[in-house]
């Protein structure tokens, strides 16, 4: 009896610490939550927003209407395309580039006026969003007052004309007037203009061509020098690297080989190995947005269905436990099954019978709800647990929490032999509710199946 008291009088103790250890856990979650950029924003889904494109009105208060069902959905981060007014000279299509401003400090005229977007940006934060808005610093569109005002902000072809940038034969931007950073008083006049939106309340930028060829690093240094006391920023660059200067990067590499793996050209486990090779050259902070769509692989590469086919789901699962944070392109949770035009008006159909929104409302809970998958280093490291070349198999660790990924990256059956025995046990698989036992037995999976385990 003696023994059974000082048994029942341990177990108190120990259900007393480990009740302190999950508070403590769930404080240290908080001080995440409510600390500044990056941080604040690991669990988060960002959203791209097309406003033209968005509904058949094309209107900051439009969309606006929207703002109900995506903090239904869940996303945290509205990244709104370039709202600015487009160039009339030498336009592309009927409406033109998002890409081409005329004036960094105005809005689109056809997304409605500035005390429309001041409205959206107020119900926006009223209902818990972040809003970040698309920013061009590599180019101007080709009748920005700059260009009689301050030639000097341009960089000068042989003949002493304003040029412009060329991707690629095909890819020529001729709509754009090629700035040059390299003149500080181009930089200056760059940073004051964002200085505006930032003033106007705004919660960061995405970064367009913001590693480019012709856009120094210094000029971040010396754009969050100027901005960040203002107030906390995001900053998110359309980079394939990480700069260390900003808080957030693309993961394009990693979009690229899941096309390569989809179409049976790579094993799967070359996406894991490119996690793997990301984290040794970049460190576990790195800030990678990862994705399966966005506007450009939309509009000149092809909808989700066209690349990824019946995976198409598979694929976003992976994006959205395996690495960084996540983003949905907007219209993606209804299946976007065409593919928007860039020019032209092309508004997206939120009547498609192929649905997903309800898929990715659990993508987006499950990423909120469990800092195992927590982007950078609060999240676990991804330790694979298999042993097959086309299954991709990993368990993340972090707060008292973890998540369990195995999908398999084929459209055949794969048998499966789990190596890690420390995730043995009993699960639930988190999208169906199926009672799954991992053990030393092989486990088959079936064509692009997928499956997660939360514990």
């Amino acid at each position: 009896m003696k023994n059974f008291t000082l048994l029942f009088s341990l177990l108190i103790v120990l259900s007393s610490c480990q009740n302190n250890s999950d508070k403590k856990n769930k404080e240290s979650i908080n001080s995440v939550v409510e600390s500044t950029f990056p941080q604040k924003i690991s669990g988060s889904t960002i959203y791209e927003v097309n406003i033209r494109q968005f509904t058949p009105e094309g209107t900051f208060n439009a969309f606006s209407k929207h703002l109900p069902r995506l903090k239904e959905l869940g996303v945290d981060v509205l990244w709104l395309m370039p709202i600015h007014p487009i160039s009339k000279m030498n336009r592309k299509g009927t409406l033109g580039s998002y890409y081409a401003p005329q004036d960094y400090t105005a809005v689109n005229p056809e997304f409605g006026t500035i005390d429309d977007f001041k409205a959206l940006l107020k119900k926006a934060h009223g209902m818990g969003f972040y809003v970040i808005i698309d920013w061009v610093p590599n180019h101007t569109g080709r009748d920005h007052k700059w260009i009689t005002e301050h030639p000097d902000y341009y960089i000068h072809d042989a003949d002493g004309k304003i040029t412009y940038e060329a991707m690629s034969p095909t890819d020529v931007w001729w709509d754009t007037a090629l700035l040059d950073h390299s003149n500080p008083n181009t930089r200056k006049a760059m940073i004051e203009a964002m200085r505006y939106w930032v003033e106007l309340g705004i919660d960061g930028f995405r970064l367009d061509h913001g590693c480019g060829d012709k856009i120094p690093l210094y000029l971040w240094e010396e754009a969050r020098a100027a901005l960040d006391p203002i107030k906390d920023l995001f900053w998110l660059a359309e980079c394939g690297h990480e700069t260390f200067i900003l808080d957030g990067s693309y993961a394009d590499e990693l979009e690229v080989i899941m096309r390569e793996v989809a179409k049976g050209e790579k094993k799967a486990n070359a996406l894991s190995d490119w996690i793997d090779r990301d984290m040794f050259k970049y460190g576990r902070t790195a800030l990678r947005m990862t994705y399966t769509s966005n506007h450009d692989l939309n509009s000149w590469v092809g909808t989700t269905s066209e690349r990824f086919g019946d995976a198409h789901k598979t694929f976003a699962t992976f994006v959205f436990t395996a690495y960084g944070f996540p983003l949905i392109l907007g219209g993606q949770e209804v299946g976007l099954s065409k593919r928007l035009k860039f020019f032209d008006k092309d508004s997206i159909d939120w009547t498609d019978p192929s649905s997903l929104q309800l898929f990715y409302k659990s993508l987006v809970s499950l990423k909120k709800e469990n800092p195992a998958i927590w982007a950078s280093n609060i999240g676990g490291f991804p330790i694979s647990i298999e042993d097959n070349e086309n299954v991709v198999g990993f368990v993340r660790k972090s707060e008292g929490n973890q998540v369990i990924g195995i999908f398999n990256f084929s459209s055949e059956n794969q048998s499966v032999q789990i190596t890690n025995n420390q995730i043995y046990g009993a699960y639930t698989e988190y999208f169906t509710n199926r009672e799954y036992t991992i053990n030393n037995k092989p486990l088959v999976l079936e064509p692009w199946q997928y499956l997660v385990f939360v514990k």
